[in-house]
């Protein structure tokens, strides 16, 4: 199956990266700004991190996924609550997801940082999910500098369940990326 992105990455030519369901940009940019604001380092992954890594915005979304440092956690879900999300999902902890009215969903995950830089996230059957500090860069939104996952990290977190539509879209917009970084299509 192939996906088409033309179009879709051009945030002028595409109405759908500004469609009324999900979570604006400047949403997004209000809850990395609560995070911040505690003092807590974090990566975005899932789609807004894809869109990090291309540079722009190129869909609507329903959430943001944030990778947290774990020792900042309660103060994150208290500066969250202070914003108006409330916890609905709580699936501690690997993950805990907040919602908001009209804004969208957080989806928080936290993690065990080492002193190298590595970080770790409780697996949901036990165990761990092992994170190497290559996984941790910084793309950008536009203007806005922002600390994200690697392509690297996005390819592993796309695979292990059935990919939908939107997997499939994210994964063709990484390997843009990709080649564009590398200069070498395939792999």
């Amino acid at each position: 199956m192939s996906v088409r992105l033309g179009g879709a990455c051009s945030r002028g030519d595409d109405d759908r990266v500004n469609a009324p369901a999900g979570m604006t940009l400047e949403q997004m940019l209000a809850v990395l700004d609560a995070v911040r604001s505690v003092g807590c380092r974090f990566w975005l992954e899932g789609g807004w991190g894809v869109d990090a890594l291309a540079g722009r915005q190129t869909r609507p979304h329903r959430d943001v996924d944030v990778d947290i440092d774990a020792a900042f956690e309660d103060a994150v879900l208290t500066a969250l609550q202070e914003l108006g999300y409330a916890i609905e999902t709580d699936w501690r902890p690997n993950r805990v997801e907040l919602g908001a009215p009209g804004r969208g969903w957080v989806d928080v995950h936290p993690l065990v940082i080492d002193d190298e830089g590595n970080g770790r996230q409780a697996a949901l059957d036990g165990g761990w999910h092992e994170l190497p500090r290559s996984f941790f860069t910084v793309g950008r939104l536009g203007d806005i500098t922002v600390p994200c996952v690697s392509v690297e990290a996005q390819r592993l977190f796309h695979s292990g369940y059935e990919l939908r539509e939107i997997d499939l879209y994210d994964l063709a917009l990484l390997e843009q990326v990709r080649t564009r970084r590398t200069g070498l299509a395939g792999s």
